[in-house]
């Protein structure tokens, strides 16, 4: 039997990841796209006709507040977009009998441990954002609708503004730059992440008996670990590789501690997470975040 194409129907549709999952979500069906000229994020009743009016069978939520520092005086509007936006949606898609995939992130954890988080590692996020994100997921689990929720870290894209952009804009403006050394995880692309949530979609829409699908939370991330100082200074030295003119030379790039930068919100120190459960239930292979990133780069430096 061949199965009907699923509607799909995606929030967030200009963000990194939103961006990148209009181009892989289109081959598997029909997707109703929505930004924020489209919708108003902050209307619930709004957000709620749209899926009682499109009655999708797949709810893909990759709308986010992700002003990490500006979350901590705009707690109100963290909480309504990270936390009662995907509760809301949890519902609909309950109430449809739909699939909701939203993305949730590593400030969920406080960073404090040595190894990998997993995904049954108790959270503790430190700021008003981690705080909010972790709303959002314990809100879906409250609703218990179908869902994936995909960690990730460090995302970064060829379209819209992320770490790996603005260090090139700073090294064609500087001489010198001093970058966080102590805080460890994995730089992942939106372009991984939106593949990897179409294949998984995929499975789910072949599922025969989809009642026993593994939904649940999974740690999206490209495999390998860096700092934020090792990650700008491969970047500039993809650059100079690439004969980009910068001011900025890889070696002028300075080590600093995160105490020497300090910032409205806390950062984890440590947001490395263990992306083997998602590897093993959907039989995946992630690429190192090294990999994951020269197509991106050479996008990015050319444009």
């Amino acid at each position: 039997m061949i199965l009907q194409k699923p509607v799909i129907l995606l929030f967030g549709k200009n963000g990194q990841v939103g961006f990148e999952l209009q181009r892989a979500l289109s081959p598997l069906g029909l997707v109703h796209a929505f930004g924020r000229q489209d919708c108003d994020l902050a209307n619930l009743s709004q957000v709620r006709e749209i899926v009682r009016q499109l009655r999708p069978d797949i709810i893909v939520n990759a709308s986010a507040y992700t002003a990490v520092d500006k979350a901590e005086s705009e707690s109100q509007v963290a909480y309504l977009i990270n936390a009662a936006v995907p509760s809301a949606l949890a519902e609909e898609a309950a109430s449809i009998g739909a699939l909701l995939v939203h993305y949730s992130t590593d400030y969920v954890f406080d960073g404090k441990r040595s190894g990998w988080y997993v995904e049954d590692d108790i959270p503790n996020p430190q700021s008003v954002y981690g705080a909010s994100k972790l709303a959002g997921e314990n809100g879906i689990a409250a609703v218990g609708c179908r869902n994936l929720i995909f960690r990730t870290s460090w995302v970064f894209g060829a379209h819209g503004g992320n770490f790996a952009k603005t260090i090139l804009r700073l090294a064609k403006e500087r001489e010198s730059l001093n970058v966080i050394a102590d805080q460890y995880g994995a730089p992942t692309s939106a372009h991984l992440i939106a593949d990897v949530t179409a294949q998984v979609i995929a499975q789910y829409w072949n599922e025969v008996n989809r009642e026993s699908f593994p939904y649940g939370i999974y740690h999206l991330v490209a495999a390998g670990e860096t700092t934020w100082y090792d990650y700008a200074k491969y970047v500039i030295a993809y650059a100079e590789k690439a004969g980009i003119e910068l001011r900025l030379k890889s070696s002028a790039i300075e080590a600093i501690p995160s105490i020497n930068y300090p910032l409205p919100a806390p950062r984890p120190s440590n947001s490395k997470l263990d992306s083997g459960k998602l590897r093993k239930t959907f039989d995946l292979t992630l690429p190192d975040w090294h990999q994951d990133m020269m197509p991106v780069l050479e996008k990015i430096i050319t444009v």
